[in-house]
């Protein structure tokens, strides 16, 4: 960009929709070649609704990914690894999801802030870029879902709702749209 912020593309999935509750199983985040990828242990039940849409379920205490387990650390672990790979980069960092003002950001910040991890954040990152505003600002389409995105556009198919997938395919596609600055002004919200 060139006001010298960094771009990172994240994800997360989560135990519901309900962004003053749900908890987060997964996080992830892409930028370039490096990716950031981890899982934790929700401490409230997975909605059935999360569960079909992710494949994610929990059993005798173990987080399961389709039929498979899947290695978990804790959430405090899990945030501050974040914030340290986001260090990594070349600050302030702009954090680009989709859906970032009604989803991402909201869940994600609640919950820095219940971990006391804001400020510490807050010292990496300078906001969030909705790309799913970006998208109805730049196209007009009959569906704005990240899977209908990156068909039309890049007319290819994934696995969707797994984080890392997500955040991977959001930023091959924010690359294939070239957004002007001013169009990405438009859609960034300070945190």
């Amino acid at each position: 960009m060139s006001d010298n912020r960094t771009i990172v593309f994240f994800d997360l999935e989560t135990t519901g929709l309900d962004t003053t509750v749900c908890h987060i199983i997964q996080l992830s985040a892409v930028s370039g070649e490096r990716v950031f990828n981890v899982y934790t242990l929700p401490g409230r039940e997975i909605t059935e609704g999360a569960q079909q849409l992710t494949g994610f379920t929990v059993y005798n205490g173990e987080l399961w990914l389709k039929d498979t387990p899947v290695n978990t650390v804790p959430l405090a672990h899990a945030l501050t690894s974040f914030i340290y790979f986001l260090r990594s980069f070349r600050s302030p960092v702009l954090l680009a999801a989709h859906n970032a003002e009604r989803f991402d950001a909201p869940v994600l910040l609640r919950v820095l802030r219940k971990l006391r991890l804001l400020q510490e954040f807050k010292q990496v990152v300078s906001g969030f870029l909705d790309t799913l505003l970006l998208s109805k600002n730049l196209y007009r389409l009959s569906s704005y879902s990240l899977k209908n995105l990156v068909s039309a556009f890049l007319q290819k198919t994934y696995d969707a709702h797994n984080a890392v997938e997500d955040a991977t395919m959001l930023q091959e596609l924010f690359n294939y749209w070239q957004p002007r600055t001013g169009d990405i002004f438009q859609c960034t919200f300070p945190i």
